[in-house]
C-alpha cells in the first residue's frame, strides 16, 4: 500500500492508505472520543461520538470507518464537532441510570470519561427509562442492560474473535438491548466464559461478579505479568487491593493473546488467596504433619539426603522439577540434582506430555520445539489440526485458526473427536484412536502418487527420501481407510488442500505425542511438512502446542535426564567439561531415569529418595495406583508445592511455595517466547519461592548458590546456553524474546529452520504403523481417552480452588456415545465403574456425540473420579512418554 499525506488539527500526517482518520490521529497523539470503536474490532460507526469535520464535507464523518485520502484536512475540536459530542452523551444518559457513586466500572468507564470532558452532567431529555433486570445467571458475568449503551462491542467480539455468536441486538427502537439467542441464561447458550465481553465494555453493563464490592477502579495496584495456565503465554494485569486479587485484565497489545483471554485467565485467579494454601514447612512425625521452622526443615532435609547419597550414591536419589516453575527455578533444579545430589535422574511432565515432540522434531529438525509463531496462524492458506482440542486446551491459539478459517483458510481437522473445531473445518478426518502414522503415510501415499510434493525443497534441504518413498508406497488411500476408518476420498482431498495452499501449517498437541508410538506420529507429521516444502516459510511448519505455562522453558532448562540446558547432550565430554567449569564440580555422564522409569525404579530398589517441586504425580502420572504404592515405598521423599496435595500427603518433608503471582523470573511460552513473570504480592506465611527454597538446601548440602535475584541466574543461564545467550531481563521488554537468541544484539527468532535447518539437512524418518499396546477385547469392549476440558487445568490444583468454576464443572465425567449408552442402558447423569485391568473408578455418565460409538473419554483433573487409574502405563520405547490415549476399559452398572 502507499502512503497519504493529510492534515489533523494543523498536523501533517502522513499515513497508509486505508487507515482510518483515527488511526491516523492516534499516530500523532491525538485522541478522539468513542464509544463503540475497539482497535481490536472492525468499526461499527454506531454511537456517533467519534465524528470529526473534513474539510469539504457537509456533514461530520465518523473518524474510526472514514479512511484518509491525499490532501484531507480534519478537524477534531470544533465548536460544531463538540456541540455533536454534547448531543449524543445527552441522548445517552438520558436513558442511563447515573449512579457512577456505586457503579464498578467508574473510573474506567468512557460515558463517565467523555461526559467529565465535554462538562456533560445531565440530560435535556427527560422520560421514561428502560428498566431490565439485573442478570446473574452465571457464575462469572453481571449483565445490566439498564446500563448498557449498546455499542455492539460484545456482540462484535463473541461473534467475531471467539466466533461463539452468543450474543446479538434483540427487540426494537426503545425496548433494543443485548441478550441471548430466546433471552436463555447464559449456563444454557454457546458461552465459554472467555470475559472478552468485559474487556471491551465501555461502561458499567458487564462486569465480573466476584469483583462487585472489593474495590474502586484507582484504588487497584496493577501488576502485569505471565498467565500461569497453559502454554500459549498471555499478558495478563492483576487488579490488587489489600493484598488480594480482585480481578483480571490483559493489556490490549499483549504479544502473545492481544488482551484476549480464556476462562481460566480471566477468572482463575482465586486460588492465590486461597485459605488452603501452604504457609509454612511441615514434617512428618508419627504418621502427622507437623509445622516446623524452614531451619529445622532444611537441616532434616539436608542430613537425610546426605545420608541416603552416603549410603547408596547419588543415583539412589530421582528429581521432578516443575513446568509450572520458571526457567530460573528449574535451571537451579537441574543443576542441584546433578552438582549437588551428582545424578542425571532429573525429569519432569514434558515426560508425560510433549517428550515425543522433543524426540521427534530433534531427530528431523535438530530442534524439538515450535516452529513457528502463534500470531502467524491466522495468514495461512491451509492449517492441518490434530490431535489437539485446541479450543478447550489452547483457547487463544484457537482464536488464531479461527481468524484463519474467517479470512479463507482451509482447515483440515483429525481427531477421532468431535471437538468445536470440527465445527470450522472444511475437512474431518474422523480416525479410529492410534491410527496416526498410517493417515498421515496415507496422506504422503496421494502427494507422491499425485506429483504435489516439493522435489526442489526435498532435494536441497533433506536427506533420506529414498527411504520414505519405500515406505508411504504401502499406504493407499483405500488400505488407510481399512486402517483408520477414513474414507478414502476425504484422505485424498484433505492431501491435495495440504500441499496445493502455498502456506499450509500443522498444529498438533497430546493427542499426536501420549502414543507408545508417539515420536514416530511426530517424525510422520514432520515427513509430510518436508515432503511439501512446508517447513522454514512464515504461516508454515509443525506447531506442537505445549499443556503447561513452562513446560518448554523447563525442556529449555535440562529437566531432563539427558541433557543439560540448551539440550547439550550430558553424555557429550566437551559440553560436560563446560559445565564442570562453571558449576566447580564433577558431573555424571550416563543419562538419569524419566518420570515412569524412576516408579519402576523406586520398585525394585534403585530409587530410595525423590524431590519433587511442583509436581502432582499421584494424579498426573499413569497407572496412578502403581505410582502411589512406589512412593508409599521411598525412604524419603520431599515435595515442594503451593497446597496439600495428594502427592505432598504421601511426603515426610512438605516444603510451602510461593506462586506465580508471587515472584519474579522467567516463563518459556509455546512458540518459544521467553517473557518476564513480575511479583504482584508476598507469598502468604512463611512460604518462599521455590529458587530461594532449592538455594538454601543446596547451602544446607554444602553447596552455595547465592543468588540475589532470578535475573542473576538468568545471567548465568545465558553464559552457559547458546540459545538462550542474548537473553538479559534488560532486553526482555514488553515482548519478550523468540529464541535462539544468540547474541546481545540478535533480535530473537519468529520462525525456525528459514535457511538451513538446526541439523543442517531435515531427515525424512519413515515410520510404519503400528497398532496400540491396548486394544479393545470381549472382555474390556471400549477404548478409553483422557485429557483435559475448557474449565480445568492439569491435576485441578489451581482450579479446583476457584468456586465460580468449579460451580460450571464440578466433578469428573465419562463421556459416552449414545449408541452405547443404549447398549449399556445407561442414562444422563448416571453413576457408572469404569474399569481397566489396572484399576477402577466410580464416575458420572455424560451421554453426547463427541466420541465415537466405542470410545469412551474422561479428564484427569479430578482424584474422586481418576481416569489415570485406568490408563496404561506402556510407554513409547524412544521418549519414554506413556500412553494416556488409548486403552482398554468396561464400564458397568452399579447395582
Amino acid at each position: 500500500m502507499g502512503k497519504v499525506n493529510l492534515y489533523i488539527d494543523g498536523k501533517e500526517v502522513l499515513a497508509e492508505e486505508g487507515t482510518t482518520i483515527m488511526e491516523a490521529a492516534k499516530q500523532v497523539g491525538i485522541e478522539i472520543p468513542h464509544l463503540c470503536y475497539e482497535e481490536r474490532l472492525s468499526p461499527l460507526s454506531s454511537c456517533r461520538l467519534c465524528v470529526v469535520e473534513v474539510e469539504g464535507m457537509e456533514k461530520l464523518v465518523t473518524s474510526c470507518s472514514y479512511p484518509v485520502r491525499e490532501g484531507m484536512k480534519v478537524k477534531t475540536d470544533t465548536e460544531r464537532v463538540r456541540k455533536a459530542r454534547k448531543l449524543i452523551l445527552e441522548l445517552l444518559i438520558s436513558n442511563h441510570p447515573l449512579d457512577c457513586m456505586t457503579c464498578e466500572k467508574s473510573g474506567n468507564c468512557l460515558l463517565e470519561k467523555y461526559a467529565y470532558e465535554l462538562g456533560v452532567s445531565s440530560s435535556r431529555f427527560q422520560g421514561e427509562k428502560i428498566n431490565y433486570p439485573v442478570l446473574v445467571d452465571n457464575p462469572f458475568i453481571e449483565r445490566d442492560n439498564k446500563k448498557c449503551i449498546l455499542c455492539g462491542r460484545c456482540v462484535s467480539v463473541c461473534s467475531d474473535v471467539q466466533q461463539c455468536d452468543v450474543l446479538d441486538f434483540a427487540q426494537r427502537g426503545f425496548d433494543t438491548l443485548i441478550t441471548t439467542g430466546l433471552n436463555k441464561p447464559l449456563t444454557e447458550t454457546n458461552c465459554v466464559f472467555c470475559g472478552n465481553c468485559l474487556s471491551v465494555c465501555p461502561v458499567g453493563a458487564l462486569v465480573e461478579r466476584g469483583r462487585k464490592g472489593k474495590g474502586r477502579e484507582w484504588e487497584f495496584k496493577k501488576v502485569t505479568t505471565i498467565c500461569p495456565y497453559c502454554g500459549c503465554g498471555c499478558q495478563i494485569t492483576l487488579h490488587i487491593k489489600d493484598g488480594k486479587v480482585v480481578k483480571v485484565t490483559s493489556p490490549p497489545d499483549a504479544p502473545v493473546n492481544s488482551g484476549w483471554l480464556c476462562t481460566k485467565g480471566k477468572f482463575g485467579f482465586e486460588f492465590i488467596n486461597s485459605s488452603d494454601r501452604l504457609t509454612s514447612p511441615l514434617i512428618k512425625e508419627d504418621g502427622k504433619f507437623t509445622k516446623v521452622s524452614w531451619e529445622k526443615a532444611l537441616n532434616f532435609i539436608s542430613t537425610r539426603l546426605n545420608e541416603i547419597k552416603g549410603k547408596y550414591g547419588g543415583d539412589s536419589i530421582a528429581g521432578l522439577s516443575s513446568a509450572k516453575c520458571t526457567n530460573e527455578e528449574n535451571y537451579l533444579f537441574q543443576k542441584f540434582m546433578r552438582a549437588v545430589i551428582g545424578t542425571n535422574n532429573v525429569d519432569h511432565c514434558a515426560r508425560l506430555c510433549h517428550s515425543s515432540t522433543v524426540a521427534g522434531l530433534a531427530r528431523a529438525f535438530g530442534s524439538g520445539a515450535m516452529t513457528n509463531s502463534i500470531g502467524e496462524l491466522s495468514k495461512a492458506n491451509c492449517i492441518l489440526v490434530t490431535g489437539s482440542n485446541t479450543s478447550e486446551t489452547h483457547p487463544i491459539v484457537a482464536l488464531q485458526i479461527k481468524a484463519a478459517v474467517k479470512n479463507g483458510a482451509t482447515l483440515i481437522v483429525a481427531d477421532p473427536r468431535k471437538i468445536e473445531l470440527t465445527g470450522f473445518a472444511h475437512i474431518w478426518l474422523r480416525h479410529r484412536p492410534g491410527t496416526d502414522v498410517a493417515l498421515f503415510n496415507g496422506l504422503m501415499w496421494v502427494i507422491l502418487n499425485e506429483g504435489l510434493e516439493d522435489r526442489d525443497f526435498i532435494e536441497k534441504r533433506t536427506e533420506n527420501f529414498e527411504s520414505l518413498q519405500k515406505i508411504v508406497e504401502e499406504y493407499t488411500p483405500q488400505k488407510v481407510e481399512k486402517i483408520t476408518g477414513v474414507p478414502a476420498q476425504d484422505i485424498i482431498k484433505a492431501a491435495r488442500a495440504y500441499a496445493k495452499s502455498g502456506k499450509s501449517s500443522i498444529v498438533y498437541a497430546m493427542g499426536i505425542t501420549q502414543h507408545t508410538t508417539g515420536t514416530d506420529n511426530v517424525l510422520t507429521l514432520a515427513n509430510l511438512a518436508m515432503l511439501c516444502g512446508m517447513v522454514g516459510k512464515e504461516s508454515c511448519g509443525v506447531n506442537p502446542l505445549r499443556g503447561q505455562n513452562n513446560v518448554q522453558g523447563a525442556c529449555d532448562m535440562g529437566a531432563l535426564p539427558d541433557v543439560y540446558p540448551g539440550y547439550q547432550s550430558v553424555s557429550d565430554e566437551r559440553v560436560r567439561e563446560k559445565f564442570e567449569r562453571e558449576w566447580g564440580t564433577s558431573l555424571p555422564s550416563a543419562p538419569g531415569l524419566t518420570v515412569v522409569e524412576m516408579i519402576h525404579a523406586i520398585e525394585d530398589g534403585r530409587i530410595k529418595a525423590m524431590y519433587i517441586m511442583g509436581e502432582n504425580s499421584v494424579l498426573s502420572d499413569p497407572n496412578a495406583t502403581r505410582t502411589k504404592a512406589a512412593l508409599e515405598k521411598l525412604e524419603f521423599l520431599i515435595v515442594q508445592d503451593i497446597f496439600m496435595s495428594e502427592t505432598a500427603d504421601l511426603a515426610d518433608v512438605v516444603l510451602p511455595a510461593a506462586c506465580f503471582a508471587e515472584k519474579d523470573g522467567t516463563f518459556t511460552n509455546t512458540e518459544r517466547r521467553i517473557q518476564k513473570l513480575s511479583k504482584a504480592l508476598n507469598p502468604p506465611g512463611e512460604a518462599r519461592a521455590d529458587w530461594e527454597i532449592i538455594c538454601s538446601i543446596s547451602e544446607k548440602m554444602g553447596y552455595p548458590m547465592q543468588y540475589k535475584h532470578p535475573a542473576i541466574i538468568m545471567e548465568e543461564i545465558a553464559s552457559l546456553t547458546p540459545i538462550y545467550a542474548g537473553v538479559s531481563y534488560s532486553r526482555l521488554g514488553k515482548n519478550g524474546l523468540q529464541w535462539p537468541c544468540t547474541s546481545s544484539s540478535h533480535p530473537g527468532t519468529l520462525y525456525l529452520h528459514k535457511d538451513k535447518f538446526t541439523r543442517g539437512k531435515g531427515r525424512f524418518y519413515p515410520a510404519l504403523y503400528k497398532p496400540p499396546e491396548e486394544l479393545p477385547d470381549e472382555e474390556y469392549p471400549f477404548i478409553l481417552s483422557t485429557g483435559r476440558v475448557l474449565f480445568h487445568f492439569h491435576t485441578g490444583t489451581m482450579t479446583r480452588k476457584v468456586k465460580s468454576i468449579s460451580q460450571i464443572y464440578p466433578e469428573g465425567l465419562v463421556e459416552i456415545n449414545p449408541d452405547d449408552a443404549g447398549l449399556l442402558n445407561v442414562s444422563q447423569g448416571e453413576i457408572v465403574r469404569v474399569r481397566s485391568r489396572r484399576g477402577e473408578v466410580k464416575v458420572k455418565v455424560k451421554i453426547d456425540e463427541k466420541s465415537p460409538p466405542g470410545v469412551v473419554f474422561m479428564t484427569f483433573h479430578f482424584a474422586e473420579s481418576l481416569a489415570n487409574i485406568l490408563t496404561i502405563d506402556a510407554l513409547d520405547p524412544v521418549a519414554k512418554i506413556p500412553e494416556y490415549k488409548v486403552c482398554a476399559v468396561k464400564i458397568e452398572k452399579l447395582q
